[in-house]
């Protein structure tokens, strides 16, 4: 590159003599005007040194110094530190001077401080001697041009991580041939091909044998070219050879200039939603079965428990006959209440069962049960102990309360061997009403203790006696029946052979005294709470937090771990809604830091935006009481502010 050179012409030298052509020679003034009037670059002269020696409009626009204020001044007040730190202002004037021009781009320093991107050309002037006698520098702003291809490039990054990131769907591209050209998560999670195994082949190779020599992949394509999109559903194959169904899209791409440049297709694997769909067709015409069977059984058990009442009932029975009597009669009953269970199991599962409402006295509801299964306890040779002391009124249908007393009852009764303890007690704690079912009997291991509650779970057969007959159903029934009135239903055992204990909880009534001390008041909430809510967005924290307020609430609002973890130690919440996602430390690490914070009783609830079940499957396994998906309804946080009410009264 050759140095760039001034023409200083000499003393005695004429203008016809200088001119080199036809045209005049530009004036020095007039250059000069020409230069300063430039306002979209910045061009001034250095001297060898690096020091300002000129400066026009540009230079002060761009750059903000007035010409006094810079003329004399190294041209590395232009430079970021780093960059003066590093000696770049110099290299840039020494590899100009070595190749005569050199072109930058980077961040330059306003008058301000503030940055902005700059283009540089910084060429050496030399005289007819070659002697270095400065630097041209012309400099312009190219900030606005850098951002925004800064957004385009993030755009692009931010829609391809999009794109690669989506697992449910395969979201890919063929060229005009139906060759593949990307492939994203997706498109390997659902196919089992990893990107290097699909890429540059032909999409056939997702058909069956059949449909592939049958021409589906191609008329699909031309399907799409004709009309704009196209869109089917099929079978597929996966890497291993299965075949699953698949709902497709495909959309032809055109380039601006109208030329072809191949196809979107979007892929998504049916299988779950079809065997849901299966399985729910299944249990329909299971339940449907279930209570066509429970009704046709329950027509012959009323003539025979009235044959046996009338049997019963005749005078000077032979006392063997009284004994097969009694004998059919509890068997029939058995009989009537599997036929029940029965029912109630279609009921639930069709959304038909409904309860009555009433205040009642749990005493009441405790002493008939225990009644109705003295006949059991005495054929099993079980002493039964009963503890209810008055005043526990709960609300709800005295008919089911006694139906789950009952099956928690007789469960204790088939998995104590005989001559065995069952209790059944109750008492208030808080706001609860608790009512234990104790025996001494089989009990159960640490993996079953949440199983059994499944329907027609059972422990297995040595655990009973081989005469008791069971569907296993009656504790889904009576867990089911408990969620309904607003409890719940739990299982504890120390292990095999150490006995069992079930705990029904349900929320208590006030008592007479107490309603009449507090006619004319309003109804006070179950339990005073304190609420931290913990989000980074701030408008979410903060409008729960007014809601919160208008309900009466203590409420504080955090919108990071450290002020979460500092709040719960100044506050002391009883309740803490919090958000899973947050800078730093997640939900997950949070809870735990706030569990040691307070050893009393505290409800934390996960508030998130995920919502399937592994998420809510994530957040119980982590330890939280709740898990609420946003957007949060009123009648949700109603819930959840009464369950964690409950549960700090404990």
């Amino acid at each position: 590159m050759n140095p760039a050179t001034i023409s200083i012409p000499a003393a005695d030298q004429t203008p016809t003599e200088s001119a080199a052509s036809e045209v005049p020679p530009m004036s020095e003034e007039s250059f000069r005007l020409l230069v300063d009037s430039v306002t979209d670059y910045a061009i001034f002269m250095l001297d060898p040194q690096g020091r300002v020696v000129t400066w026009n409009a540009g230079a002060q626009r761009i750059k903000g110094y007035r010409p006094a204020e810079i003329i004399g001044h190294s041209f590395e007040r232009f430079y970021p530190a780093d960059k003066v730190a590093s000696g770049w202002p110099a290299e840039e004037l020494r590899l100009a001077a070595l190749h005569g021009r050199i072109e930058d781009e980077g961040w330059r320093l306003r008058q301000d401080g503030t940055r902005f991107w700059a283009s540089v050309v910084i060429t050496a002037l030399r005289d007819h001697d070659g002697q270095l006698k400065g630097y041209g520098k012309v400099t312009r702003d190219l900030t606005e041009r850098r951002l925004q291809g800064e957004v385009l490039r993030r755009s692009e990054e931010q829609f391809r991580l999009l794109v690669e990131g989506v697992k449910d769907y395969a979201l890919y591209m063929l060229d005009p041939e139906g060759h593949v050209l990307t492939w994203n998560a997706g498109a390997a999670a659902i196919s089992g091909y990893s990107a290097s195994e699909v890429l540059a082949r032909h999409f056939s190779m997702f058909f069956s044998d059949a449909d592939a020599a049958a021409g589906l992949p191609a008329a699909e394509l031309a399907l799409a070219l004709s009309t704009g999109r196209a869109e089917f559903e099929g079978q597929r194959r996966r890497k291993d050879g299965s075949l699953y169904w698949t709902h497709v899209v495909i959309t032809p791409l055109w380039g601006a200039e109208g030329i072809h440049r191949g196809f979107a297709k979007v892929t998504r694997d049916l299988s779950p939603q079809r065997r849901l769909l299966e399985l729910e067709q299944a249990c329909r015409r299971m339940n449907e079965f279930i209570a066509v069977l429970a009704h046709e059984l329950r027509n012959p058990l009323a003539p025979i428990r009235n044959a046996v009442s009338v049997i019963r009932m005749q005078p000077d029975l032979p006392e063997p006959v009284r004994k097969l009597a009694g004998m059919a009669d509890r068997q029939a009953l058995h009989l009537a209440r599997l036929v029940d269970d029965l029912l109630d199991v279609g009921r639930i599962v069709t959304g038909k069962l409904s309860l009555h409402h009433d205040e009642l006295d749990l005493r009441e509801i405790v002493l008939s049960s225990a009644d109705a299964v003295q006949p059991l306890m005495d054929a099993k040779h079980h002493r039964l102990r009963v503890e209810a002391p008055e005043g526990l009124h709960v609300r709800g249908d005295a008919t089911r309360l006694a139906q789950v007393l009952h099956n928690l009852l007789v469960n204790a009764a088939r998995y104590t061997p005989p001559g065995g303890e069952v209790s059944i007690t109750t008492r208030r704690d808080g706001a609860r009403c608790i009512t234990q079912v104790r025996d001494n009997g089989q009990g159960i291991a640490a993996g079953s203790l949440e199983r059994i509650f499944g329907l027609f779970e059972q422990e297995d057969a040595g655990a009973r006696d081989p005469s008791d007959s069971s569907l296993g159903i009656g504790l889904t029934l009576a867990r089911t029946m408990a969620e309904l009135h607003g409890g719940a239903l739990t299982a504890h055992s120390e292990g095999r052979g150490r006995g069992a204990m079930f705990e029904l909880a349900l929320p208590c009534q006030p008592s007479e005294p107490l309603a009449d001390a507090t006619l004319g008041q309003a109804a006070p909430r179950p339990h005073y709470l304190r609420v931290l809510v913990v989000d980074d967005n701030r408008d979410s924290a903060d409008s729960m937090v007014m809601l919160l307020d208008q309900l009466g609430y203590e409420a504080y609002g955090a919108y990071d771990a450290d002020d979460a973890l500092r709040l719960g130690q100044e506050v002391a919440p009883t309740l803490v809604l919090l958000d899973l996602n947050l800078p730093g430390r997640d939900g997950f690490e949070i809870i735990g830091a706030l569990r040691q914070q307070r050893p009393q009783p505290m409800c934390i609830v996960a508030m998130t935006g995920h919502g399937q079940r592994g998420d809510r499957e994530r957040t119980r396994e982590a330890g939280f009481d709740e898990h609420l998906t946003k957007p949060i309804e009123l009648d949700q946080l109603l819930a959840v502010v009464t369950r964690a009410s409950e549960l700090i009264g404990r």
